[in-house]
This record gives C-alpha cells, sequence and structure tokens, in this order.
C-alpha cells in the first residue's frame, strides 16, 4: 500500500446565525440598522470592532484556514496545565483577511476563540498592479514593495505580473491567498519555522500598504 498523503486541516465553514444577534455597542446598532454598509467604512475611520456579529453581518462569505493547532503547557500550584492554542486565518478573497489566536482545554474551542478573535482584528489589503512588467491596472497584485516584521522573523512582498502566481512559502501563501492577492513574489528571512510569526510578519507587510501615502505609485 502506498504512503497516504497529509492535508492541511480544513474546518468546515458554518453559517453565521444572527437572528438571536442583539447589539451591545454603538458601532454595531448602526450596522444592524443599516446607517453603516460595508467594513470598509469601519477601517477607513479606525473604528474597533469589538462584536464577532458585525463582520458575519457585512463579510457573510468568509473562507476560513486552520493555520496551527498546538498542545501548551504551563506551571500552576497544581502542576503542569495543558491547553490547546490555534491559529486561524479568514478572508474573503477579495482585499480582507485577519489571523486570531485561541486558547482552551480543547482543540474545537480553541478554534471558535481564534475565530471571535480574527474577527476582532479585520484589516483591509490594498490590491493593485505594481509591477513594471505588467501596468495593467488591475488588482491582482500588490501596488508596492512593501516589508513585515514579527519577531526575527523579516517578509518582504513584491509585486508581480499577472501570471506569475504566488511564488511564497507555504504559510505566506496562504496567508496571501486568503487575501486576495494572485501574483506576488515574496522572501522570507530568520525563523520561518514558528508559523505564528511568519503569519504575523506576512499580515504586517500587507499592514504596511494602508500606511503609504497615496498618490505615490504610478501604475503606467
Amino acid at each position: 500500500m502506498g504512503k497516504r498523503s497529509r492535508r492541511p486541516f480544513q474546518r468546515r465553514r458554518e453559517a453565521p446565525d444572527l437572528s438571536k444577534w442583539v447589539p451591545r455597542t454603538q458601532l454595531g446598532k448602526l450596522v444592524m440598522s443599516g446607517d453603516v454598509k460595508s467594513l470598509d467604512e469601519i477601517l477607513s475611520k479606525g473604528q474597533k470592532i469589538l462584536e464577532p456579529e458585525i463582520v458575519d453581518f457585512l463579510l457573510p462569505d468568509l473562507d476560513e484556514e486552520v493555520i496551527e493547532i498546538k498542545n501548551t503547557q504551563r506551571m500552576t500550584t497544581c502542576g503542569r496545565k495543558m491547553t490547546m492554542r490555534a491559529v486561524l486565518l479568514i478572508g474573503d478573497k477579495k482585499g480582507h483577511v485577519a489571523m486570531g489566536v485561541g486558547k482552551a482545554p480543547e482543540t474545537r474551542d480553541a478554534i471558535q476563540e481564534a475565530l471571535k478573535d480574527a474577527k476582532k482584528n479585520m484589516m483591509c489589503v490594498p490590491l493593485g498592479c505594481g509591477s513594471w512588467e505588467c501596468g495593467c491596472g488591475t488588482a491582482h497584485s500588490v501596488p508596492m514593495q512593501v516589508k513585515g516584521k514579527s519577531a526575527n522573523t523579516e517578509i518582504t512582498i513584491r509585486p508581480a505580473p499577472r501570471g506569475v502566481g504566488l511564488v511564497a512559502g507555504g504559510t505566506s501563501r496562504k496567508v496571501l491567498a486568503i487575501s486576495g492577492v494572485r501574483d506576488v513574489w515574496c522572501t522570507a528571512h530568520g525563523r520561518t519555522r514558528n508559523a505564528l510569526n511568519v503569519v504575523t510578519a506576512t499580515l504586517d507587510a500587507l499592514n504596511a500598504l494602508n500606511k503609504q501615502k497615496k498618490g505615490k505609485v504610478d501604475l503606467k
């Protein structure tokens, strides 16, 4: 018999039930009433999302992917206490992505906590075409070269022409794909075995696009 191939852990997406949602924050009330109609409007104003249901209401078609499930231990007065840590990614493949980290005694509860944490940390990824070899003007890559860092892990993302695909490592490729980037060159330096650091550094690089001044990129 041949060797059985290992597949990444995929979690079945459950449709959010918002029938019993009662907003507790002013932002949640504005979203439910229809005064706020898009997540970009919230992120552009720098408002903090405190209710995960806000993201479920505005982005019902989110994709989820569990990056890592790890067993952690800590010493207490009663002995060693074991907990499960889950690192999860969510995104709509249209320029919205977030990472969440959750801890719980059981794996399923840790994933749920990570999902709630991710929905409170949504970010917008400005897509574009910053490659001088392409210049098509469509939103298939990133507008410019950016760098991100987490601990001793550093990620560099460079725009690529259409058709190149995601030239990146496995963990960084998952972050870029779920955020909506289709063509890019990505290099990593430092300790890349730590999946949490790689995901955080990649998101830091993508978030650097929001800090750039507008009008500095010529796509032609």
